[in-house]
């Protein structure tokens, strides 16, 4: 299984396979095997409050260990340039320097929060090494999203209307972004070096114990007797195993490297595998119960426990996947494609007899985060049961290999994550320290006119535009703080419903030109044209183009207010979504193949019928039962040209 990342990145390089550790037992891969055991052993140390002496780690004494443990070890795994497999010299300085620098900081840590202590040329050093990781994990793209928005403030007063803000010197900007809470002392290192930090171990001991390869069995055993079965587990598994590790790009070129080939084998296109697969693992990053670190800083910033994004991220995630599932199996229909033979498919008890501990844990862990509410502690519980049963099978025994290997596998997961991480530090202080948050919100509530619809329009183009630029929780940190407001300000809506509105825009880059990192990236899996894959995703996506827009008007597709709306709602937007699929692929669930002529009518139809609106609702409903019985009709006198 390809190592990878809880963040839900939007660059191909955040995604990609180390390859700077070398063999198991080389003297990197031991360097960075102990680097990361330090580093884990401090994130124990603060969050269950052991204490040395008497004396428990402060805050900022933890994270500034932190930093030093897995930014140093960020550079020995993370190559400074595409290729690079050994270890250049200015590379070990920068792991000296950099675990030098924040060790100093640690002792210093007390007096950094009382009394304001900070030191600029130690600061700049920090400031660049960690500039410099943002190249190495995000790519330019990302580099240049970090570096502009974090010097902003050195020309905020420079800016007109909305943009501007209070502008600040160098030496007090640096001060901000690496000493004070606004930058690296706040909610960027806390989300990585507490709340997700259990559930990037929990990933690493599942991955280890062979969980990548239970899911994908199960899918098999599951759905690859059916027509389009690759298809379908593709999209199941890939579901499965995102929904664990947040990454979208980790999650294709796992998953993605053994099922697009059997995807090609059973006769779908290469650009229509490569794009299964995209959409599948971009869903994996808003799929519950783990998701993407984006959801703990959605968690953090409107002050709700991670359950409660959990239970809200549920119904959209599954429309999605059902939309998905329903197109893969419309093309098969339509195309006469059959499922893979009986013989080649592993037994549904076998599986499950296998791999029962994963379902343990895996059910172990939602009742834990939803019933006893255990939050960021829950992952940390879930390993030790992991752990314990692994020993019940030989297959996943944790022996002391086996033990090296998840150790390696988990520092692999959080510095990839603290290097894309960490530095948006600087971009949240940028926005915070400048005041700009505040003008923006306001001066998108006058450019709308106050009208909620055009505010909405900005808002979409604004989280595409970001989402494009570099990462999807850097257009979500600044949407969060500046376009949230402007729309519960006018509308009055629900805050969750909002935010999560702001996610999955932001998100939509991934698989839409002319960025479309991820359905390039399956593209290049696959074989595939990359730009002609990335229109295929869209297709293939279109209910997350317009889901978000549902919730934001009926909050109760988030489980949030009033449920009773449900009833009416989900059972519409079901209907929907398969006159969608219809329209869209050219084949209806139970009535048979559409007509072209059909096709568009059927589509248009079916978002009007989704939409939650009463009179949509009733007129379009009227019009879908005729189209469905000339459908159901021009099937049954003949065969029909789609």
């Amino acid at each position: 299984m390809t190592h990878s990342s809880a963040v839900d990145n939007t660059s191909p390089a955040a995604g990609s396979e180390v390859t700077r550790l070398g063999d198991k037992y080389s003297w990197q891969s031991i360097v960075f095997v102990v680097l990361s055991i330090c580093g884990l052993l401090a994130g124990l140390a603060y969050i269950f409050g052991f204490t040395w002496n008497g004396t428990r780690l402060l805050e900022g004494e933890y994270y500034w260990a932190f930093i030093g443990f897995f930014a140093a070890a960020a550079f020995i795994a993370l190559p400074a340039r595409k290729g690079q497999t050994k270890i250049p010299f200015y590379d070990m300085i920068a792991v000296v320097v950099v675990l030098a620098i924040s060790f100093y900081f640690a002792m210093n840590a007390w007096d950094m929060v009382q009394a304001g202590w900070s030191n600029l040329y130690l600061g700049i050093v920090v400031w660049l090494l960690m500039m410099e990781l943002a190249r190495r994990s995000g790519g330019i793209p990302f580099l240049l999203v970090v570096l502009l928005l974090g010097t902003y403030p050195l020309v905020a007063d420079y800016f007109p209307g909305l943009l501007m803000g209070i502008p600040y010197e160098f030496e007090y900007m640096i001060e901000a972004h690496v000493f004070r809470a606004e930058g690296m002392m706040g909610i960027t290192t806390k989300i990585v070096a507490e709340i997700i930090l259990g559930f990037l171990v929990f990933a690493g001991v599942l991955l280890t114990t062979g969980a990548g390869n239970f899911f994908i069995d199960l899918a098999n055993a599951s759905f690859g007797r059916y027509r389009g079965g690759p298809a379908k587990v593709a999209v199941v598994a890939s579901g499965f195993m995102g929904s664990l590790s947040g990454s979208v790009f980790s999650n294709i070129a796992g998953t993605g490297s053994i099922t697009i080939p059997t995807m090609k084998r059973v006769g779908y296109p290469a650009h229509y595998a490569g794009a299964i697969e995209a959409c599948a693992s971009m869903g994996g990053a808003v799929m519950p119960p783990v998701m993407g670190a984006i959801a703990f800083v959605m968690a953090i910033t409107i002050g709700v426990d991670y359950a409660t994004i959990m239970i809200a991220a549920i119904l959209p995630s599954l429309l999605f996947y059902f939309g998905l599932l329903l197109q893969v199996d419309a093309y098969a229909a339509r195309t006469g494609m059959e499922g893979l033979p009986k013989d080649q498919l592993p037994s549904v008890r076998k599986v499950l007899m296998k791999g029962w501990p994963f379902l343990s844990v895996m059910v172990f862990l939602i009742w834990g985060l939803l019933y006893m509410r255990w939050e960021y502690y829950t992952p940390w519980y879930a390993c030790l049961l992991m752990i314990g049963l692994s020993f019940l099978q030989k297959g996943t025994r944790m022996t002391p290999s086996r033990l090296f290997d998840a150790t390696r596998q988990i520092g692999v997961l959080v510095t990839q994550t603290a290097a894309i991480i960490l530095p948006i530090a600087f971009v949240v202080s940028a926005l915070t320290i400048t005041g700009v948050t505040g003008s923006v919100t306001s001066g998108l509530v006058t450019l709308g006119g106050g009208n909620l619809y055009l505010i909405i329009f900005f808002g979409v183009l604004a989280c595409f535009i970001m989402g494009m630029a570099g990462l999807a929780i850097v257009a979500y940190i600044f949407l969060a703080v500046t376009l949230a407001p402007a729309i519960i300000k006018v509308g009055g809506l629900d805050t969750i419903a909002v935010h999560f509105f702001i996610i999955y825009y932001a998100m939509l880059s991934a698989i839409t030109p002319p960025v479309g990192a991820a359905a390039f990236l399956a593209g290049t899996i696959a074989g595939a044209k990359p730009m002609r894959t990335c229109f295929t995703a869209m297709r293939l996506g279109v209910v997350i183009y317009f889901i978000p827009l549902f919730f934001l008007f009926q909050p109760a597709l988030v489980l949030q207010g009033d449920l009773t709306p449900l009833l009416y709602v989900l059972p519409s937007i079901i209907i929907g979504i398969m006159m969608i699929s219809g329209g869209l692929e050219g084949y209806l669930l139970g009535a048979g193949k559409v007509p072209g002529l059909a096709r568009m009518p059927l589509l248009a139809v079916g978002f009007a019928f989704s939409f939650p609106g009463f009179w949509t609702t009733i007129i379009s409903g009227a019009l879908a039962i005729l189209l469905v019985a000339y459908v159901w009709k021009e099937n049954r006198n003949g065969p029909v040209l789609a």
